[in-house]
């Protein structure tokens, strides 16, 4: 079961119970919503390739007291329809569910076009967003029914790569280990590298499925002010809450994610750009260890 399908059957089976509910596509994975499509056809829209009007029609769905949940790549979720994001969702402090796929890169062999590593980054310009990572299809069977059924701005980032197990989506930080010399934040799909990256150092790990709001006091409770931040997307793209974290005191901090001085122009494959943006479990552990040394 991927993350994808484990989205699709839960907002499938959740349209039959709950008539506020509508789904709003732009032709991606509007194949895999035929079914509800042919139960629902006034409240499963595929919009065709118009990822602006996708989001216009979210943001009217909403007006109307619906709960939409819009779905697409990211770059054609977050990226190209961003004014609408902005206006017809925020500024109108109406809420939706988005639901991405494809992360950074899991598709790499689409090149460019199809990934987008600043969307959480970007969301972040905007305020009153919920920001889901997952990093397993359990958590996302457990962090959609609230998302569904609330009237918040929520954002669910999928991805096609996935951790070995899932781990509780309370909100806060999950201590998957401890350790002495300091604590390695992991976000979603990178925890089982971090762990493997991690298995001979004497840090504690931390893993988080939802990073917005961001969870300063149970990072705080680890007790180390010496941090290294691994995140899917844009590296530093949650620094600034760390140092929230720890605005009265000195903090280390250390953030790893996708590299911003470079442009990756290579297909590849989206191992392979791990190891290009030191994401892999050599490359965090390479920069765990001098960070620690």
């Amino acid at each position: 079961m991927t993350m994808r399908q484990t989205f699709v059957d839960t907002v499938t089976a959740a349209l039959d119970d709950d008539p506020r509910l509508a789904v709003v596509t732009a032709d991606i994975s509007a194949a895999a919503f035929a079914p509800a499509r042919a139960r629902h056809p006034h409240r499963v829209l595929n919009v065709g390739i118009r990822e602006q009007a996708m989001v216009g029609v979210a943001g009217g769905l909403a007006l109307t007291g619906m709960r939409p949940v819009v779905h697409s790549y990211t770059p054609f979720l977050v990226e190209r329809p961003f004014e609408q994001i902005k206006l017809d969702l925020g500024h109108q402090d109406v809420g939706a569910v988005l639901v991405s796929i494809g992360g950074s890169y899991d598709d790499p062999v689409w090149g460019r076009t199809h990934q987008g590593p600043g969307d959480v980054a970007l969301l972040d310009t905007l305020p009153g967003w919920t920001v889901h990572v997952p990093g397993h299809p359990d958590e996302v069977a457990a962090l959609l029914p609230a998302a569904l059924t609330g009237d918040d701005r929520v954002y669910l980032r999928l991805s096609t790569r996935q951790n070995s197990h899932a781990h509780p989506t309370t909100g806060g930080f999950t201590v998957v280990r401890a350790g002495g010399r300091g604590t390695v934040v992991a976000v979603g799909p990178v925890l089982d590298n971090v762990l493997a990256a991690t298995a001979d150092l004497d840090v504690t790990v931390l893993y988080a499925s939802t990073v917005r709001p961001f969870d300063r006091h149970g990072l705080r409770a680890a007790g180390h002010t010496d941090v290294v931040l691994v995140e899917s997307y844009l590296a530093g793209t949650s620094a600034h809450e760390v140092t929230a974290a720890f605005d009265d005191v000195g903090l280390r901090l250390r953030a790893l994610g996708v590299r911003r001085d470079i442009e990756v122009r290579a297909y590849g494959t989206a191992e392979e750009h791990d190891a290009v943006h030191g994401l892999d479990p050599q490359g965090i552990a390479a920069a765990v260890r001098e960070f620690i040394r």
